[in-house]
């Protein structure tokens, strides 16, 4: 068989898969996994070879993953390991995106599944890939870190005491100077008020000197 005759008939098993011919091209630029879905969370469909090519549908706003088609099979890739080729030039990473036109496409559970994994195994745990603990949002970041609060919520600790104003210590000593001297001065005057201690007794037997 010719090589026209081969190319020929490239061109029309694409024209047969909807999209695939209007695809833009991408090669793999390691062994990566071709998920049912764009998070490494969904099972993987296949083993995309590094160097083979995918046809690129689409991709995510945030361009970090896109959908693609592999020898008829249906998946997504995260855009870091796709590469292009143009005019001697490589381009890698969510820059491919920008570089072969691929349109902005979302990501709807229900009907990309049903169009494409009925046949196979996964299929039947859906309700797990969909479910309440499943990934469900794929074209944000990760969550914002809580705020810290201290009326028991979370277990952080109340922040540090301020540093005391400078001099304190001078201040707390001359306080205490004041203080003792007040002690001093209320002891000296109750003791003038008192009146002078009385002598003490004679000693015993005094009297017969």
């Amino acid at each position: 068989m010719t090589k026209a005759r081969l190319f020929s008939l490239v061109l029309a098993g694409a024209a047969l898969v909807p999209g695939l011919a209007s695809a833009a091209s991408a090669i793999a630029t390691t062994n990566v996994n071709l998920r049912a879905g764009p998070s490494t969370a969904y099972p993987p469909v296949n083993v995309v070879r590094g160097g083979e090519e995918v046809h690129v549908f689409g991709c995510l706003a945030n361009r970090a993953w896109c959908d693609v088609d592999f020898y008829g099979q249906r998946g997504w890739i995260s855009s870091s390991y796709l590469a292009y080729v143009r005019g001697g030039q490589r381009y890698t990473g969510p820059r491919v995106v920008g570089y072969i036109g691929a349109p902005t496409v979302t990501y709807s559970f229900g009907r990309y599944w049903d169009n494409h994994y009925r046949d196979r195994d996964f299929y039947r745990d859906r309700r797990r890939w969909d479910g309440i603990y499943g990934p469900r949002i794929f074209d944000r970041g990760p969550p914002p870190p809580p705020r810290p609060r201290y009326s028991g919520y979370y277990d952080a600790p109340p922040p540090p005491p301020p540093p005391p104003p400078p001099g304190w210590e001078r201040d707390r000593r001359d306080r205490f100077e004041r203080d003792r001297d007040r002690f001093e001065g209320r002891r000296d005057r109750d003791r003038f008020e008192d009146g002078p201690p009385p002598p003490p007794p004679p000693p015993p037997g005094w009297e017969d000197y």
